[in-house]
């Protein structure tokens, strides 16, 4: 396997890349020469039709599932040998007062957002840390864990957990040659996205000065950027994508 400094060779882990800003940052990476393994609870058409490319696994695995996850990075080490890089694509989106919340709502958003990807993440670090070839992980916040929107605090609360963990775990890894970076998106226009009430839509909107909701496309670059050695010096960061609904 080749480990040199440009991508071929270099293995890459995506959670949820089966379809919306994970279909794309797969594509992407394929297309710039890494390879990728991926996961998410259901195949899809465009996993299905990627069966054939030798530069490409996936299984079907749920991040709130531990035991299925463990089975699935044991399959994509077997396959491409120890991961350079993690991209923590998975999440689950839900709208919605915090006060009329179901429970069982709020439980699932913290077990795959927050248990699931820290579980995860801890399970690939272990193993770049035995390889000891360094690497890079990246975590796909939200400017919701940025800015407030009405009925996101459940959702807020769990992606803001996950820029915490990416300044944290950057201090503890950089000793390790491992970059830990964010990028946070502003709302773009996924099946995630299209769970959110026209209400919410519309507020996006009206604080976006491009005036429209993103397209995967416009992440994708940002996190080839981040993966690169072009990046060597940057960790600890969180990079907004957002069409300036932040400024």
């Amino acid at each position: 396997m080749n480990s040199g400094s440009g991508p071929q060779g270099r293995h890459v882990i995506i959670s949820g890349g089966s379809r919306g800003l994970g279909k794309a940052i797969v594509t992407e990476l394929l297309v710039a020469g890494y390879r990728v393994s991926t996961f998410s609870r259901n195949s899809t058409e465009f996993v299905e039709q990627l069966a054939g490319n030798k530069h490409f696994y996936f299984c079907n695995a749920d991040l709130a599932d531990g035991s299925s996850i463990s089975t699935f990075l044991k399959a994509a080490d077997k396959e491409f040998g120890p991961p350079y890089g993690l991209i923590n694509c998975a999440a689950i989106a839900a709208d919605g007062v915090l006060a009329t919340m179901p429970e069982e709502t709020i439980r699932k958003l913290v077990a795959v957002n927050v248990e699931g990807t820290l579980k995860f993440t801890r399970l690939v670090v272990r193993r770049m840390l035995t390889s000891k070839m360094g690497g890079v992980i990246l975590n796909i916040s939200t400017i919701s864990a940025l800015r407030g929107f009405k009925g996101l605090a459940a959702y807020a609360f769990t992606k803001g957990g996950i820029d915490s963990f990416t300044r944290a775990l950057a201090r503890e890894l950089g000793q390790q040659r491992i970059r830990v970076n964010s990028i946070a998106p502003g709302y773009y226009d996924t099946e995630m996205s299209r769970n959110l009430s026209e209400e919410h839509k519309e507020q996006i909107l009206r604080r976006t000065p491009l005036g429209r909701l993103g397209v995967p496309e416009d992440v994708v670059g940002a996190v080839l950027f981040f993966l690169s050695d072009r990046a060597a010096f940057i960790t600890g960061q969180v990079l907004v994508i957002d069409g300036g609904s932040t400024v």
